[in-house]
């Protein structure tokens, strides 16, 4: 099992930037593809990026591609999101997870709390 915590969400103006991390408690976090997802209010969840156990390959959401940047350390355990050029459309909570399959659990089986991320124009 592995438990998850999101920081780094806040106010910012439209063309900012803001760098989320997500820490993992566990000593099994390399075995976990971790993802991000958002979910602005009054609308569904949605995904926003995900990267592989040992780091090396990455898939963004259409919508933040060249502007957000995936990253991981596993000797610390942690997750990084980048946001750059952020913009209104961005302003949701945003939360991280990490995905069991390798371990024989469930595809993001496991979720933060989230953080508020808002963006003004």
């Amino acid at each position: 099992q592995v438990q998850l915590v999101e920081s780094g969400g806040g106010l910012v103006q439209a063309g900012g930037s803001l760098r989320l991390s997500c820490a993992a408690s566990g000593r099994t976090f390399s075995s976990y593809a971790m993802g991000w997802f958002r979910q602005a209010p009054g609308q569904e969840r949605e995904f926003v990026a995900r990267i592989s156990r040992s780091g090396g390959i990455k898939y963004y959401a259409v919508s933040v591609k060249c502007r957000f940047t995936l990253s991981r350390d596993n000797a610390k355990n942690m997750v990084y999101l980048q946001m750059n050029s952020l913009g209104p459309e961005d302003t949701a909570v945003y939360y991280c997870a990490a995905d069991a399959r390798a371990t024989g659990g469930l595809s993001y089986a496991y979720w933060g709390q989230g953080t508020q991320v808002t963006v003004s124009s």
